[in-house]
């Protein structure tokens, strides 16, 4: 219940539970961040838990202590991406038969399973056809189509989407409010902003700006850190190329150059930009994910071109 905006993965996990109906192989899908592999121990914690609470692990338990440590030998992640050869696989078939040695079940997460080879693949695949009862299989990864699909109809498919920028700035405000952090809402939007839909990544970013900076974080400090203080280069940059005013542009971006800027991150702002830019001129303006100054600005640009233009 605490794996943030994911609700309808962790409905399906928690129904199965408490209908006993696990199944014994999971495929989680979805962007880098979103929690598959989270889940999957959170998962590995409730099937094994000896206390449950509503379903749910205790996190009380030796069993969710030894887990939760890495110490449980009921828990076998594998990296897929590092071990993606036939003989890793032979090795994993060899060992899945052997009981349980503290909890009920076996719980083996493999990350990146795209990364897994044809011939590795191919002989995990009889493990997925004949598995033993206590075994339980979770393969993560960001490219299921690179899967067998094979592999694929033998796993039960749950897509983990993108967390938005709101979402995700609720929940650094939370994770600030336990830890005793002074950051304000401006700062935390950067941030979530910057991280691309990964919870992940802007807790690490997070965490990196507080050994930076302190426990204070203004909105100055992370744009340092992110190296973003020329977002208003970005917007500029945007109106002239739309107002068909290509020296005025090539002048922000050699001025922007000689001053030292991230031209990689300038050139990722402004398509930012313009996609906010044909969102609003398509009629979507509710689904942009930029913040209420810069969306005044772009729907007061959207009046002075067109949809062809921004196209072109």
């Amino acid at each position: 219940s605490d794996i943030a905006v994911q609700e309808h993965v962790t409905t399906v996990l928690q129904r199965a539970l408490q209908q006993q109906r696990v199944a014994h192989a999971y495929l989680f899908c979805g962007p880098r961040g979103t929690g598959k592999t989270t889940s999957a121990r959170v998962l590995a914690r409730a099937v094994n838990c000896l206390t449950p609470q509503d379903f749910e692990p205790d996190n009380q338990c030796a069993m969710c202590n030894n887990i939760d440590r890495g110490q449980s030998l009921d828990l076998i992640e594998m990296d897929a991406a590092s071990n993606r050869g036939i003989d890793e696989i032979r090795s994993l078939r060899e060992k899945v038969h052997f009981a349980p040695s503290e909890g009920k079940y076996k719980v083996y997460i493999v990350d990146e399973a795209h990364m897994l080879t044809e011939a590795a693949s191919n002989a995990f695949l009889k493990t997925l056809e004949e598995p033993p009862p206590h075994a339980i299989f979770v393969l993560c990864t960001t490219e299921p189509h690179k899967i067998l699909p094979t592999i694929i109809s033998r796993c039960q498919r749950l897509d983990f989407r993108r967390i938005s920028t709101t979402i995700m700035v609720q929940r650094l405000q939370f994770i600030c409010q336990q830890e005793k952090i002074e950051a304000d809402s401006k700062a935390l939007e950067i941030i979530a902003r910057s991280s691309e839909g990964s919870l992940r990544d802007a807790e690490t970013l997070l965490e990196q700006m507080i050994v930076s900076y302190g426990q204070t974080l203004d909105t100055q400090c992370v744009q340092q850190f992110l190296g973003i203080t020329h977002s208003q280069q970005a917007k500029d940059l945007v109106a002239f190329l739309v107002m068909g005013n290509i020296s005025a542009a090539l002048g922000i971006i050699g001025r922007a150059s000689m001053g030292g800027a991230d031209l990689r991150n300038i050139h990722r702002q402004s398509i930012e930009l313009m996609r906010g830019l044909m969102l609003v001129l398509s009629g979507a303006r509710e689904t942009v994910d930029l913040d209420m100054d810069t969306l005044k600005e772009i729907e007061e640009l959207s009046t002075k071109t067109s949809m062809q233009t921004v196209m072109s």
